[in-house]
């Protein structure tokens, strides 16, 4: 085995490596040649360099008979807290499938080849970058911009398997161009600028509440934040979230006061409660709240009594349950195949693409993260 630097290192493999296992002569050709990316951001081929060419029955025990002899290659980069998914080699035929090794009794497909993988894995990079194929969105935003940026993907992928897209790369191409749907806050203050009537639109009229002055307390004094909740507003029920619309906007201290006196003592209230301002509730007991001085969104947990980092701000909350409402949308035009053929690979996509235009779950220190916890709830049913 060699790696060789060319911009970006690559893993080559020599005939002596192949030896018996890889019979399929256009495999042989590109990892002799070619070779394989050292780094990236969707997959890496790490176990090529660290332990070789290896079979999935030396890799792990007892894998279902069919899928013995096929060669583990690499990995998925998953994000933080989600199982790491392999990637298989079929030596004979060349086409590439996953699998989880603790269990490996089954396999889904990814790839008719190692050249088709390469160039979807780069494609992908492409749109998260805006460069290359893509080079041509950096600067626009929109539903426009977004949508013909995922039939654009779409189609790259269309072409190296005849149209017969794995799902894991369908999830890239209707999910991860979402993150091109709202810019950045250069007009509202926030971290997005939403398109106008986004929320109308997806929601449906007279689903979007929006506030009057006389709505906020006194310790809402974020100013962004009062403006977007004035003109652009928030769905008043959405995917995990339910907008309080009845009374005026309570602080967390007034709401446990008025509402839930024998649930929550005040004293298991966070310390600065009175300037944090109650907007609705998640599921599972869990307030969702901004703090009035610094437009943070959190949540707060009566079991826990503890408050968690959310959302950046009420921008990226709007752009979170645009996201999640829109993802049910897409998985019902395609009969539901993405939630039940590749649940994981579809809550990946939903972290990853959430993550773009709103980090709160990488950049804080916080160990659990409300949506990204939620979106891999499979028995839950979330997406």
């Amino acid at each position: 085995m060699s790696t060789t630097d060319a911009g970006v290192a690559a893993i080559t493999l020599t005939e002596d490596d192949l030896g018996p296992y890889v019979t399929h002569a256009p495999t042989r050709h590109w990892l002799t040649g070619p070779g394989l990316p050292g780094g990236g951001g969707l997959l890496t081929f790490e176990p090529l360099r660290t332990g070789g060419l290896r079979t999935l029955a030396d890799a792990t025990d007892d894998p279902a008979e069919e899928l013995r002899d096929r060669l583990v290659i690499g990995e998925l980069l998953s994000p933080a807290g989600m199982e790491t998914e392999s990637l298989l080699l079929d030596g004979g035929t060349g086409e590439i499938t996953t699998t989880y090794l603790f269990e490996a009794m089954d396999s889904r497909p990814f790839a008719p080849s190692l050249q088709a993988l390469v160039r979807f894995a780069a494609v992908t990079e492409e749109l998260a970058g805006l460069r290359g194929e893509f080079a041509s969105y950096a600067g626009r935003y929109g539903t426009k911009a977004a949508t013909e940026a995922s039939r654009r993907l779409l189609a790259l992928f269309e072409e190296g398997t005849g149209g017969e897209v794995p799902p894991y790369w369908k999830a890239a191409a209707l999910i991860r161009p979402l993150a091109l749907i709202a810019g950045p806050g250069t007009d509202s203050g926030l971290t997005l600028d939403l398109p106008v009537r986004l929320l109308d639109q997806e929601f449906g009229p007279g689903r979007v509440a929006r506030f009057e002055e006389v709505d906020f307390p006194a310790a809402l004094t974020h100013e962004p934040t009062r403006r977007f909740l004035r003109e652009t507003g928030l769905p008043e029920d959405a995917v995990l979230f339910h907008l309080d619309t009845d009374v005026p906007l309570p602080t967390l201290t007034e709401y446990f006061t008025s509402e839930r006196a024998d649930d929550c003592t005040l004293e298991s209230l966070p310390a600065h409660a009175d300037r944090l301002i109650r907007l609705g509730y998640l599921v599972e007991d869990n307030s969702l709240v901004v703090d009035g001085t610094t437009g943070a969104v959190l949540n707060f947990s009566e079991p826990e009594a503890a408050l968690h980092p959310l959302n950046t701000d009420v921008s990226t909350l709007a752009f979170t349950l645009w996201l999640l409402h829109h993802e049910r949308t897409v998985d019902e035009d395609l009969d539901h195949e993405l939630t039940t053929e590749a649940y994981d690979q579809l809550a990946a996509a939903m972290i990853q693409t959430l993550a773009t235009v709103d980090p709160t779950a990488t950049t804080t220190d916080a160990d659990w993260h409300y949506w990204t916890e939620l979106f891999q709830d499979e028995a839950g049913g979330v997406l």
